[in-house]
């Protein structure tokens, strides 16, 4: 079918900020399940615990071009008005500042802009990012508001994917997939 296929990959488990034993198996047995993929490119946020899952999934995909992105990053997408926002989400975000707060508004607005959009012929995109920009890239695919992104809980190494074409909306056709795992 044509169109973009854009794959979003929560990266593997991690503590300290990089990833465990158990986190590059994951990154490794979801390269092993996407190599069946015909993938023209993996972008990856900066973070060192995307940075390792990519190089991990990236080494199951040779000749695959890998790009880092801060807009594929970690960061808040938009909340809408915090206010109006279930208390258990208002105290999750309670040390957010305001300038993480437009920050990541505008990376996740460009996260949009430069991935969820239709292609002319079938491509295969990759994604490594964190939990809350697969989130963002969900609820914008539903066509939820804004805020729907806190309910979403990406899994590590869970594989979403979503598809745009031309004339259609977004579909959604996988979400926290993990036979791989």
């Amino acid at each position: 079918m044509t169109g973009r296929y854009l794959h979003l990959v929560r990266h593997g488990e991690a503590a300290g900020g990089v990833l465990t034993g158990n986190g590059r198996r994951q990154a490794t047995a979801v390269g092993k399940r996407l190599a069946a993929l015909p993938i023209t490119a993996l972008h990856h946020g900066p973070l060192p615990r995307a940075v390792q899952t990519a190089r991990l999934i990236a080494a199951e995909l040779p000749g695959v071009p890998v790009h880092e992105s801060e807009a594929c990053g970690d960061y808040i997408p938009p909340v809408g008005d915090r206010a109006a926002l279930p208390q258990v989400f208002r105290d999750h975000l309670a040390e957010v500042t305001e300038a993480e707060y437009t920050e990541g508004e505008a990376l996740a607005r460009a996260a949009l802009q430069a991935h969820a959009r239709p292609a002319d012929t079938e491509t295969h995109e990759l994604i490594v990012t964190h939990a809350f920009t697969v989130g963002w890239f969900v609820r914008d695919a539903l066509d939820a508001p804004e805020p729907r992104w806190l309910g979403l809980n990406a899994v590590n190494c869970g594989l979403t994917t979503i598809l745009y074409r031309h004339g259609r909306p977004p579909a959604l056709v996988a979400f926290n997939e993990v036979s791989h795992l």
